[in-house]
């Protein structure tokens, strides 16, 4: 049974171990399948470490709207596993290449000072480096996320956004996420924005998931890991956000393992994580964006 069946069926599984024969590579999400921001969770590292031995490639693919560098060396801090991964993919390189792509206009960052990274590396892709300006002076957004996540939420941006919308100012969004779990706050995220924006009418460019050139790039990763073209049939999505990783997965058009411990935990687990999703609600979920996941697991482990 694969993402696209006519006749979805509802299977959960205990490990990757049980389907990842089916597999030669795999691209998995990172925060909330590897680590939710505070914590590493060492079964999943351990579950694609495992897979790597039996010599499949593993790309992680993230919505970070920074580059892939300091995403590993936040991995490594975490303890992620070093052997778990070949490559990261991240909506931040995707972003490095439209700044690059309008390196002589002015933009505006909306977002904490720490993505301030993205600059750098459009600067040394470009040769020269942007130009960040006040809105009054920007011909662009790029949004990262919320200055001030912890505290703020959409609405502190209204007036902004609406000053955008007068002027028609393309926003590039750098992480699509709405939310994301740090710890176990919810903390709102860049997609929230330009989500905000385009209800406003104001025009938005996507990087990251699930649209497809980050799919596009992390392909490339898991071919230069493997040797050789992929068969799309033999290459899995690992992630917790339907939205996001399952939607993208068919984008990409491959199968998709759901990790019902994320994102969605809440309305498929209630208060505690210690009962199993049941089928009659992930098929709602599944019903409810018309994707079909291969299974769903808790949490990955091997």
């Amino acid at each position: 049974m694969t993402i696209h069946d006519a006749t979805p069926d509802i299977r959960q599984i205990e490990g990757l171990g049980e389907i990842s024969d089916r597999y030669d590579a795999i691209l998995c999400d990172i925060w909330g399948v590897l680590h939710n921001g505070v914590a590493s969770f060492g079964p999943a590292s351990e579950a694609l470490s495992a897979f790597r031995r039996r010599g499949g490639a593993v790309v992680l693919i993230s919505n970070a709207p920074r580059p892939s560098a300091p995403i590993r060396r936040q991995l490594e801090k975490l303890g992620v596993l070093p052997d778990a991964f070949d490559a990261v993919a991240t909506s931040g390189d995707v972003t490095i290449e439209l700044i690059a792509e309008r390196i002589d206009d002015p933009v505006l960052h909306i977002g904490p000072a720490r993505d301030l990274s993205l600059f750098d590396a459009a600067a040394e892709a470009a040769g020269r480096r942007p130009k960040l300006v006040s809105l009054g002076d920007a011909a662009y957004a790029l949004c990262t996320g919320l200055r001030e996540d912890v505290t703020e939420t959409p609405d502190d941006y209204e007036a902004e956004l609406g000053a955008m919308t007068a002027r028609a100012m393309t926003m590039i969004c750098a992480n699509p996420d709405i939310v994301i779990h740090r710890g176990d706050a919810l903390v709102y995220c860049a997609g929230a924005l330009a989500r905000r924006y385009e209800d406003l009418g104001g025009p938005v460019v996507y990087a990251g998931k699930p649209y497809a050139p980050i799919y596009r790039r992390a392909l490339a990763l898991a071919e230069r890991a493997t040797g050789g073209p992929l068969d799309r049939r033999r290459v899995l999505a690992i992630g917790d956000g339907m939205k996001t990783d399952i939607a993208g997965a068919a984008v990409a058009g491959v199968d998709a393992l759901f990790v019902t411990h994320g994102i969605h935990r809440a309305a498929l687990h209630g208060e505690t994580l210690v009962k199993p999703a049941s089928a009659s609600a992930l098929r709602r979920l599944y019903a409810e964006h018309s994707l079909w996941p291969v299974a769903a697991i808790g949490q990955l482990r091997a």
